[in-house]
């Protein structure tokens, strides 16, 4: 992967992050007839690789070769079509409801991002799995960030799990301690689990997938192949919704990618030995240029502009407009639906002129930018 994108350019910290997550998934279920569902395509380089597309993998994102994201066209194993961003766990729950009106039997596991998860669709699907209660999985690949790093609630709930690792481990020390007690240990190892069960509810995070109607496993260190295949495996002969959140390096492998993810999320060419990006000369402005620039003399003319971008202040050229007015330049994350209607609310109030910025999911990586009046 590596050796590929130091030539052409690509997702490449974004890629290697989830490298071993893959191989375990495919070596636990039996793609492609379970489905497995990528919720965007830069994670899945190393799912293309090993269903029959290495050869072909120098060829990705190149003309009249590999898609850089899914494409039912290119292989069965790509299941659903994706490039960004929000779409697996509805995807993947359709699939489960037509298996099981069908009579047939297959698992369905989603894999989604921490930053795929705070998309409006997302939760929409997260809360629609739990109601209807089916088989099904899925896989938070939580690396902390998505394109850029990620906003909002949902990204601070992930932190805190993440900050409730210490507690599973004082937590299985304890029980252990407590069984080796002879006589007395196991029955106060079921009072002390009485209790324990009481104070998580209120206080552990992970406790919310739970009442949403989901099996919660985690978090799982999403490097370690061989505690993934274990929580994969029990996951598989579960007849309910499982949430299995694993955390992950973005760039994992490559030291480079590891110190700077956000640099390295898409790239250039680039020197593996020095981790130097290999830029041909511009021979003129980049369209992220010419926005950023229009879009800070329009603000600078008139106080009603805000500028909105959907998890993609860097490929909009928005990182270099929010230092001047923190204030009017709005990241949602991955939520292009709310962007839009976030400006038409702020519009209907005289916020009269907009520039929203937003991400597109195509074939390639494009930015659609407009400007709306009231």
């Amino acid at each position: 992967m590596i050796e590929t994108l130091s030539k052409i350019g690509g997702h490449t910290a974004a890629s290697l992050g989830p490298v071993e997550l893959t191989l375990a998934l495919h070596y636990c279920f039996d793609t492609p007839r379970d489905r497995l569902i990528w919720d965007v395509g830069h994670q899945a380089y190393s799912h293309k690789i090993i269903t029959g597309r290495r050869d072909r993998f120098p060829t990705v994102k190149q003309y009249g070769g590999l898609s850089g994201f899914l494409r039912r066209e290119e292989s069965p194993y790509d299941v659903f079509n994706a490039g960004h961003a929000g779409t697996s766990i509805s995807a993947a729950l359709g699939m489960a409801i037509a298996r099981d009106l069908k009579g047939e039997e297959f698992h369905v596991v989603a894999v989604i991002g921490d930053g795929g998860l705070t998309a409006g669709m997302a939760m929409e699907a997260f809360n629609q799995a739990g109601h209807e209660k089916r088989r099904l999985i899925v896989v938070l690949n939580d690396n902390e960030m998505s394109i850029a790093p990620n906003v909002g609630a949902v990204s601070g709930y992930l932190n805190r799990i993440r900050g409730g690792q210490p507690y599973n481990t004082i937590k299985d020390e304890i029980e252990e301690l407590l069984k080796s007690i002879p006589g007395v240990g196991e029955m106060m190892f079921k009072s002390a689990k009485m209790v324990k069960d009481a104070i998580s509810r209120a206080f552990v995070p992970g406790v919310l997938a739970e009442e949403l109607g989901f099996r919660y496993y985690g978090p799982i260190n999403g490097h370690d192949t061989d505690a993934l295949i274990e929580v994969f495996n029990e996951a598989r002969h579960l007849d309910h919704p499982v949430l299995i959140h694993t955390l992950t390096m973005k760039g994992k492998g490559y030291e480079p990618a590891e110190r700077d993810p956000y640099s390295w999320h898409g790239t250039t060419p680039f020197d593996i030995a020095t981790g130097s990006f290999i830029k041909a000369k511009a021979t003129a402005p980049t369209y992220t240029q010419v926005f950023a620039e229009t879009t800070a003399k329009m603000m600078e003319q008139d106080d009603r502009v805000v500028a909105i971008t959907a998890a993609m202040p860097d490929g909009t050229g928005l990182n270099k407009v929010s230092p001047r007015f923190p204030d009017r330049v709005i990241d949602v994350g991955i939520a292009e639906q709310h962007a839009v209607t976030l400006a038409a609310g702020m519009a209907l109030e005289g916020i009269s002129r907009f520039a929203p910025s937003t991400r597109r999911s195509f074939s390639a990586r494009s930015i659609r930018s407009f400007t709306t009046s009231a």
